[in-house]
């Protein structure tokens, strides 16, 4: 009986270190695999912050192809013209860029065309002056007042207006013709 005993103690003892190597195995596979899973985990977390970073990106994107489609023109102005990089500064940064209905355009250093006028511009301190008939007025005050009435006369000269106006006044004669008589210079 105890060499029974002793076999099956000696068979226990070798299944115990069979279960124990195995056991090691398995702990050693289960910490890769939590390794494998820390480093997975750390890999998501970087590319959730790339892509939390890029989110903002567009929106930030987004938001400039906003103001950018807002912004009516760009004026580009002639390399080494001082005035020019001064105007183009001042017109590409206007704040309300839809009172800018009339642009400048670059005739020669300090030479502009406004609409139907021709203006001559200077910088002063970094200050924009256009000249008005002897002396000189800051671009907003010139804007402010030279804007309405280049409209104005950019409006009378427009043919397609006048045409507009011409039918416009014969649709509403055409009916009182019948009723109206001239008199006729003999």
């Amino acid at each position: 009986m105890i060499e029974s005993l002793l076999k099956e103690n000696d068979h226990l003892q070798k299944a115990s270190a069979r279960f124990q190597a195995e056991l090691v195995t398995a702990s050693d596979y289960i910490l890769q695999l939590e390794e494998k899973c820390h480093n997975a985990n750390l890999n998501s977390l970087e590319i959730l912050k790339k892509l939390r970073d890029a989110e903002l990106e567009n929106a930030q994107m987004r938001q400039y192809i906003v103001d950018l489609k807002t912004r009516v023109a760009i004026y580009i102005p002639v390399r080494n013209d001082p005035i020019d990089h001064q105007l183009a500064e001042y017109i590409n940064n206007f704040p309300d860029r839809n009172r800018l209905k009339i642009m400048f355009m670059r005739e020669s250093e300090g030479v502009y065309e406004f609409g139907t006028r021709r203006v001559a511009v200077r910088v002063d301190n970094d200050k924009i002056n256009v000249r008005v008939g002897g002396g000189y007025l800051s671009i907003d005050e010139f804007l402010d007042q030279y804007t309405p009435l280049e409209i104005e006369r950019i409006g009378r000269r427009d043919p397609l207006r006048r045409f507009q106006e011409k039918v416009a006044i014969q649709k509403t004669l055409v009916g009182r013709e019948k009723n109206e008589s001239s008199p006729v210079r003999n």
